[in-house]
């Protein structure tokens, strides 16, 4: 017997999707993309994580709290901070939402 799937549009914003406020949403999303702007980093650059604790001013733990993905255990600043230390400048884009569209 087939199975059926249903197939729903996403919001272009996966936490939206997962039922998150629009608030908490936009703030994970911006969480994700910093830390996998660190991976990223960390990757490029062939880092160990004592390595990228040491540029980054932290303790190891920490990186491995973003390499494991840890979207909780990390403020929006904590990761900006992180990003600057390794000499990431960072800018921000702000727009209003479309009420209409939403």
């Amino acid at each position: 017997m087939a199975r059926k799937h249903s197939v729903t549009q996403s919001s272009g914003n996966v936490f939206a999707d997962l039922g998150f406020s629009t608030y908490e949403a936009e703030k994970l999303s911006i969480k994700s993309a910093l830390m996998r702007k660190i991976e990223s980093y960390i990757k490029s650059h062939d880092l160990t994580q004592d390595q990228a604790a040491q540029i980054m001013g932290v303790g190891r733990t920490r990186i491995s709290d973003v390499i494991r993905g840890k979207i909780d255990k990390f403020t929006i600043d904590a990761l900006v901070d992180m990003l600057a230390r390794a000499g990431y400048h960072l800018t921000v884009k702000v727009k209003a939402v479309d009420k209409e569209a939403a």
